[in-house]
């Protein structure tokens, strides 16, 4: 839910620049533009309004751009910043946080340099937004108070109440519920004085979420009620599902699952009315839970695939569209048929006693049609058939091919114990230390900058990744096939491993990158199987699992600390050098040992001698 009242927020905070985007008017703008007898003066107000009500990302950034260096080449600080305000905005529709904050930030600069108070405060507001939606939130409430503040000595109504709106959004987030309230309150008084009905309407809603949290059903429905009606009547249909599908899980946790279903189920209707894939999406998502409660498990499977086909549509647009336009000409096809049939009834009745050579007519049209229609439903088929066999591999992607088809078959999971795992657990020298220095963005990619490489050296040893626990990465070999090689194939790719974090030390492209990296392995027997319902998670516990934690723990930077099990199955690929013991919670004291490559001479005398054994 978290997600969709984001979005809320990021809908909204555009209405402190633009209070009313409009294509219609952005391409109609577009054309004027293009006529070369406009003034310089003409040319920047027009490339202004068309950034402004531009609603395609790319469009509004080619635009913004445009203003950019005309109002750069005639030094307008007024048009700079409206160039890079608007840009930022687009960054934000695409999702590009960073960029979005950059742009944003230039635009304050701009403001600050020049004393636009007004445009000052709309850039603290539009910043406030893209730390809202990336989490943070001390950042975001804190650009909310500081906008409020410059808008409340300005004459600038429209703009405050956005501002006060988004600030109850953000604290309605993290449940300080009474704070929303005051926000929405004093907002919403705005935006009746204003008589602006869609900003009444998030704010209705907001409000019926708020109540709904605090127990106060009457009332949260009362508003919700209202807010649905204005947002209906002015064509937002976005935030309705978002709000129906919060109301379900309101009433979901209060155990009122009947009532949950139902507004669900109106979410869902109405996205797949108005074909808003995100929200067919995640009201799928809803509804299948609530199925899944109710023990229909048909039912709850047949909504989670359609889950999967519209989040996949929305990340894969092209193939999707591919699809989309094949149905709509069937559907297309469909209408045209019947039309056909009931303009064919007609003429049949005026022919029917005039020339028997009509009904032969009319027999064979229908013939036609109805081969037609059969090559639609070949077609239609073969399309159902496809998304059937795209949703199984989604599938897979998420769980090991022998769970997910055991998942396919019965429903569940049984957990399984194998009695030779190998468990390496591999973490970060000093990360605090060093993620205390980064900015959460730049941190963020550094881990995925490691991980991803560590997932190939994974894939490429037939080994199976459990899960990353913040800069802990886990991996288990032995599972869900037993495999005998695996302790060799594991401690082979803690070697690869150990190599790229340390050829990334040394490479002086990647200034950010000098972490040092630990490793700890043990073999021992383990339980598997699958925990939780809404997002499925494939993971191992035992003793195993916890004595591989405490050897990575007890390890050095640099070093593969191993235990004796996993020695004896390896020494004759790799020398073990004995290091010491640790003591474990549950077994006692264990053995320790540094793993290191053997030498070429070493491993050839190793391997002679297993031949002369043999």
């Amino acid at each position: 839910m978290k997600k969709g009242i984001f979005t809320l927020i990021f809908i909204f905070g555009a209405f402190a620049s633009c209070l009313s985007q409009n294509q219609a008017k952005a391409d109609s703008l577009e054309k004027i533009y293009l006529k070369n007898s406009l003034k310089p003066s003409e040319k920047l107000e027009i490339l202004k309004q068309i950034a402004e009500e531009q609603l395609e990302p790319e469009k509004k950034i080619a635009y913004a751009n445009r203003l950019i260096k005309m109002s750069s080449e005639v030094d307008s600080a007024s048009f700079l910043f409206s160039g890079h305000l608007q840009k930022a905005n687009a960054f934000r529709l695409k999702g590009d946080f960073n960029e979005a904050l950059k742009e944003n930030f230039i635009a304050a600069s701009i403001a600050s340099k020049n004393e636009l108070q007004n445009e000052k405060a709309i850039v603290n507001i539009t910043i406030a937004d893209v730390y809202s939606l990336m989490g943070s939130h001390k950042r975001a409430v804190n650009y909310y108070h500081e906008a409020i503040e410059e808008l409340q000595t300005l004459n600038d109504s429209a703009s405050l109440a956005s501002a006060m709106l988004n600030l109850g959004d953000e604290y309605f987030q993290h449940q300080n519920l009474d704070s929303a309230l005051y926000y929405f309150n004093k907002s919403g008084i705005i935006f009746r004085k204003l008589n602006y009905e869609t900003g009444l309407g998030y704010n209705l809603g907001n409000m019926g979420l708020v109540y709904a949290a605090m127990g106060e059903n009457k009332k949260a429905e009362d508003n919700m009620h209202r807010a649905v009606q204005i947002l209906e009547r002015n064509g937002d249909f976005y935030p309705v599902c978002v709000y129906l599908r919060y109301m379900a899980d309101v009433y979901l946790e209060k155990g009122q699952d009947s009532l949950a279903m139902g507004f669900a189920l109106q979410s869902l209707d109405l996205a797949r009315s108005y074909g808003l894939k995100d929200e067919i999406s995640e009201s799928s998502l809803k509804v299948s839970q609530l199925y899944e409660n109710s023990g229909d498990l048909p039912r709850a499977f047949q909504n989670y695939k359609e889950h999967i086909v519209y989040r996949d549509s929305v990340r894969n647009l092209a193939a999707t569209q591919e699809m989309a336009n094949l149905r709509a000409d069937y559907e297309v096809a469909q209408k045209q048929i019947e039309v056909d049939l009931l303009n064919q009834q007609r003429r049949n009745q005026r022919l029917i006693n005039i020339l028997v050579i009509g009904i032969m007519t009319v027999v064979a049209f229908l013939a036609f049609m109805l081969h037609r229609r059969n090559r639609y439903i070949k077609k239609t088929s073969a399309i159902i058939e496809r998304e059937k066999n795209r949703s199984e591999r989604l599938l897979l992607n998420i769980l090991p091919e022998e769970t997910a088809m055991e998942l396919k078959e019965n429903g569940h999971v049984r957990a399984k114990k194998f009695e030779k795992v190998s468990v390496l657990f591999a973490d970060f020298k000093d990360f605090s230390r060093y993620a205390e220095h980064m900015e959460p963005e730049r941190l963020l990619q550094n881990l995925d900058y490691y991980f991803s490489e560590f997932d190939k050296i994974v894939d490429k040893y037939n080994l199976e990744k459990i899960k990353t626990l913040g800069d802990c990465y886990m991996i288990a070999g032995g599972l869900p096939f037993p495999d005998d090689d695996h302790p060799r194939k594991i401690v082979a790719a803690s070697f690869e491993i150990m190599d790229f974090v340390n050829s990334t030390k040394r490479d002086q492209n990647l200034p950010d990158a000098s972490l040092e990296v630990r490793i700890g392995i043990h073999t021992g027997p383990v339980v598997a199987g699958v925990v939780g319902h809404k997002k499925f998670a494939y993971d191992i516990w035992g003793d195993t699992v916890n004595i591989a934690s405490r050897l990575q723990t007890a390890s050095e930077a640099g070093k593969i600390n191993v235990s004796e099990n996993t020695c004896m199955l390896v020494k004759d690929f790799f020398e073990c050098h004995y290091r010491g013991e640790i003591e474990v919670k549950n077994r006692g004291i264990l053995k320790m040992y540094y793993l290191n490559r053997p030498s070429s001479e070493v491993h050839q005398k190793k391997t002679y001698h297993r031949a002369e054994q043999e």
